[in-house]
């Protein structure tokens, strides 16, 4: 297997740098930074990547809390078309969604579908195949304010394409994309909580002396770097088993959705805490960040949904 370390790491670079110039992140900026075509293939004009390339900017845009329309618009987008057999209408569509001539969403659910306001077209999935459609979207106001969720209706299809394989076995992988695209957000949104709660606590003073010094914040600190190295060594074993389509990438998958949603609440939980009263005020932002990882935690299936997935394995 190929080592592409170096070449993750200077995208996470490169990623990090340009979401700290501006964190909400607009889509032509997305299309000029080539992350919304990493996945479409090379003859349509897109960068021929894999999921593991998708995961970094995932994890990137968690770690910057960032308000965009990447999942919808591009790691499904591109997921969904990619699974698709063949057809001048997947084609253009691919073409247009590297190219940004069009913005597509995904219906995996239809009553929270992300970043559907504004798409050009709403793809639509079923047992059937997916459905290409133009749809009545209606905004549905959730806790998270820097993502976009919508009901969608569908009153105009244009065409209805199929699966390149077994459905149930298509919509399943997209199933486990999403999840883990989610897991890839918190695991980020949680490291970037961890590094400023020491940043903070090595020059918040009490009792002359900083309260990085005091063991109760020692451990708390400590406590929540296990669980971001737990939380990352899930993470990494799930992308690498949607890359590699393995048999387990739903156990993979449910696994890291399960620990890192979770364990991301309560780190940013604790952040909050540890920052102490400004912790608790608008200006300091973990609001943003734990509006975030809650709204993750729900997303795509919930930790207590998928442990009891994993659950079944041994009944």
């Amino acid at each position: 297997m190929a080592d592409y370390s170096e070449f993750h790491d200077e995208l996470r670079s490169v990623a990090g740098d340009l979401l700290a110039k501006d964190r909400d992140i607009s889509w032509p900026v997305l299309i000029d930074a080539g992350w919304v075509g990493l996945e479409v293939p090379e003859e349509y004009g897109g960068a021929g990547a894999t999921f593991a390339e998708t995961a970094v900017v995932c994890e990137e845009i968690g770690r910057a809390a960032s308000a965009n329309s990447y999942l919808g618009s591009a790691v499904l987008a591109v997921a969904t078309l990619n699974t698709l057999q063949p057809s001048e209408t997947r084609a253009g569509l691919l073409v247009d969604v590297a190219s940004g001539e069009a913005r597509v969403a995904v219906a995996l659910e239809s009553d929270f579908v992300p970043d559907a306001e504004g798409a050009d077209k709403v793809l639509v999935v079923s047992g059937d195949g997916v459905a290409v459609t133009t749809p009545t979207v209606t905004a549905r106001p959730v806790l998270d304010e820097t993502r976009r969720l919508a009901t969608v209706t569908a009153v105009d299809t244009a065409d209805v394409l199929r699966f390149a394989g077994d459905p149930a076995s298509a919509i399943g992988r997209l199933r486990n994309r999403a999840a883990v695209a989610i897991a890839c957000d918190s695991l980020g949104l949680a490291e970037a909580m961890l590094s400023a709660t020491v940043g903070y606590a090595k020059v918040r003073q009490q009792f002359g002396r900083p309260i990085g010094s005091f063991q109760a914040v020692k451990h708390a600190c400590a406590d929540m770097l296990v669980d971001i190295a737990v939380s990352r060594q899930l993470v990494s074993a799930a992308v690498q088993a949607i890359v590699d389509d393995t048999f387990d990438a739903e156990v993979a998958a449910a696994m890291a959705k399960s620990h890192a949603c979770d364990k991301a609440v309560r780190i940013v939980g604790k952040a909050m805490q540890l920052h102490g009263g400004i912790g608790y005020t608008w200006e300091s932002g973990i609001h943003v960040y734990l509006k975030r990882a809650a709204l993750n935690r729900s997303l795509f299936g919930s930790p207590s949904a998928h442990r009891k997935h994993l659950a079944q394995r041994y009944l």
